[in-house]
């Protein structure tokens, strides 16, 4: 591969760990090639960030102000910046801009598509895209005959490269293109400040519990390992919690140290956001959930009596030293 792109959206003024996550990809995959990276709204020292994690060039916008994702203008800027670099490749985290964006430029671009990929591979020269399909229950490998390839790639599936600050690279201002859209407010969620995504520990919250007030006691034991607190989709579309603590197909990918799942059933869906956790704990009151399946340690039990019982027995445990 002579040259790939890859789209960088800031968080917090900082790029996120998917993105460097995709820039150590793309490097493996591009060899001695060029990697690219759009990352509209960075300073010069997000640029020298990106540079050090594998970024050959780094194209910015010059203010900080475009950071925010536009459908309109971004999917128009990368349009005109893949015109001019002509990458064979352009990846994208899988979240909700990503998904958003990547087939509207496939589309601009006369290329293909394939969106939440969990591997991308070269083999014998060409590219293959793995993806979930059928809910989950299988996956599917996909290249393409048309170029570019346009893909998202969930969180935590590669590891990003050490930070190298004696590499070079060169930092180019480009023109965002304007938007059709104007924007009249941006409401950010409220919850933890610990993103799903970079968390370590998640405890999350299915079905099983029965309600809103079943999170209020998931709080606490998350507080204590010092993790946040996560959800299957039932609970978040019967409206028990955020849509932004969905873990699974549709929402989340995670890949934390101890996953502590409370209630789920631990269908396809839900694994396929979770599935990749070093360690899963499952409790539930059905042993033949699912869930247990791919948990390395389970309990039966009415998690509203195990979750305070296992709270209060971490924190009785002498401080790690």
């Amino acid at each position: 591969m002579n040259m790939m792109l890859v789209i960088v959206e800031l968080v917090n003024g900082k790029p996120p760990l998917v993105c460097l996550e995709l820039l150590a990809l793309a490097r493996t995959l591009c060899g001695s090639g060029t990697v690219a990276a759009m990352a509209l709204g960075a300073d010069a020292a997000i640029a020298q960030t990106l540079i050090a994690c594998g970024a050959d060039s780094v194209y910015v916008s010059g203010s900080a102000g475009t950071a925010e994702y536009d459908s309109d203008s971004w999917s128009a800027s990368a349009e005109r910046l893949a015109r001019d670099l002509k990458p064979a490749v352009i990846l994208a985290a899988h979240n909700s801009s990503g998904a958003d964006l990547a087939p509207r430029l496939a589309f601009r671009l006369g290329g293909g598509c394939a969106t939440g990929c969990v591997a991308v591979e070269d083999r014998d020269g060409a590219l293959h895209f793995t993806r979930p399909c059928y809910g989950g229950n299988a996956r599917e490998s996909v290249r393409f005959k048309t170029s570019p390839a346009v893909a998202t790639v969930r969180a935590g599936i590669y590891d990003a490269l050490p930070a190298d600050a004696a590499r070079h690279g060169e930092v180019t201002v480009v023109e965002l293109l304007p938007s059709r859209v104007r924007v009249i407010e941006r409401r950010r969620d409220t919850g933890s400040a610990q993103r799903l995504e970079d968390a370590k520990v998640i405890v999350a919250g299915g079905r099983g519990l029965n309600g809103p007030q079943g999170f209020e006691v998931l709080e606490p034991l998350a507080a204590t390992l010092g993790g946040v607190v996560g959800a299957s989709r039932v609970p978040c579309d019967l409206g028990w919690c955020s849509h932004t603590m969905q873990i699974g197909l549709t929402g989340k990918t995670v890949t934390p140290e101890l996953y502590i799942a409370v209630g789920i059933s631990g269908a396809s869906h839900h694994l396929a956001g979770c599935g990749n956790a070093r360690t899963i704990v499952a409790i539930n009151t059905d042993p033949e959930a699912a869930i247990f399946r791919d948990a390395r340690f389970g309990v039966i039990g009415d998690y509203a009596k195990v979750v305070p019982a296992l709270t209060a027995a971490i924190r009785a445990l002498p401080p790690f030293t």
